[in-house]
């Protein structure tokens, strides 16, 4: 699997509790934060549900 940089671009405040929950669950939480994960069937799920929040680059 190839690995990715999921960074938070925008901020969870007034945001649906399954977003924050999702954003949780890869990791992240605050702003700018970045972690590099497989690109999975799951994580592209996840990614795919909270699109407007993060950006994905490829390593």
């Amino acid at each position: 699997m190839a690995k990715v940089r999921i960074t938070q671009i925008r901020s969870t405040i007034k945001r649906p509790e399954t977003q924050l929950r999702t954003i949780q669950s890869l990791g992240l939480g605050k702003r700018d934060q970045s972690v590099e994960v497989e690109y999975t069937p799951q994580i592209q799920g996840m990614v795919r549900k909270v699109s407007h929040l993060v950006s994905v680059k490829e390593l």
